[in-house]
């Protein structure tokens, strides 16, 4: 006697069961992240860590936390070990002598070296206070202020003196050729400060 074939069973309802479970956990997901403010995958490419320090050295010194987050974005990626080739350390990437500026500025007594840049606390202030410093030369200037911190204030004051850039109206575009590196700087600070202003803004009013 013949055995009689058992018929397969059609996966394909199961499938699309999987489907709309999975389309409804990403909706869930999608309303969750919309009421804590959240902004998908910018949120990953743009974070928001070590706020504790951000914020108290936002105050201290009166540096907006947007532009902080958008220096430490742009020159580290949040990498508190960082080094640079030119030897730049830490979260905001502080060289030795702008370092040693910054320590003998706000008078440290403390007995230790450059290696405390790798300290998240200690180079956010230190990062925080060289904005503050160049902010107010600046007169509040993001752009001026984001090519100091890349290309230092002498070649800043150069350009102003010389009258290549005009410090009541900067222009990116104004730098020198030579100083493509600094103008290229520039644009990502502040492609990365109306982001995290925009991004702050909404967890604000969704919070």
């Amino acid at each position: 006697m013949a055995k009689r074939k058992r018929k397969r069973r059609s996966k394909a309802p199961a499938i699309g069961i999987i489907i709309v479970l999975l389309m409804i956990m990403g909706l869930g997901m999608f309303v969750l992240y919309q009421k804590k403010g959240y902004i998908g995958p910018q949120q990953f490419t743009y974070p928001v860590k070590y706020e504790e320090y951000v914020i108290k050295y936002s105050n201290k010194y009166g540096v907006e936390p947007e532009l902080i987050y958008a220096v430490i974005k742009t020159e580290s990626g949040f990498n508190e070990n960082a080094v640079s080739e030119v030897g730049a350390r830490g979260l905001m990437q502080l060289m030795e002598d702008a370092y040693s500026w910054v320590r003998y500025r706000l008078d440290v007594k403390d007995e230790y070296d450059f290696d405390k840049m790798f300290d998240p606390e200690t180079n956010i202030e230190y990062g925080t206070y060289y904005l503050s410093f160049l902010l107010d030369k600046y007169d509040g200037s993001i752009g001026l202020t984001a090519a100091a911190y890349h290309c230092g204030m002498g070649t800043v004051d150069g350009w102003i003196e010389e009258g290549i850039v005009n410090a009541q109206d900067f222009d990116v575009s104004d730098i020198p050729d030579e100083n493509d590196q600094t103008s290229h700087y520039v644009n990502k600070i502040t492609k990365a400060y109306n982001i995290y202003k925009e991004s702050l803004k909404e967890d604000t009013d969704n919070g």
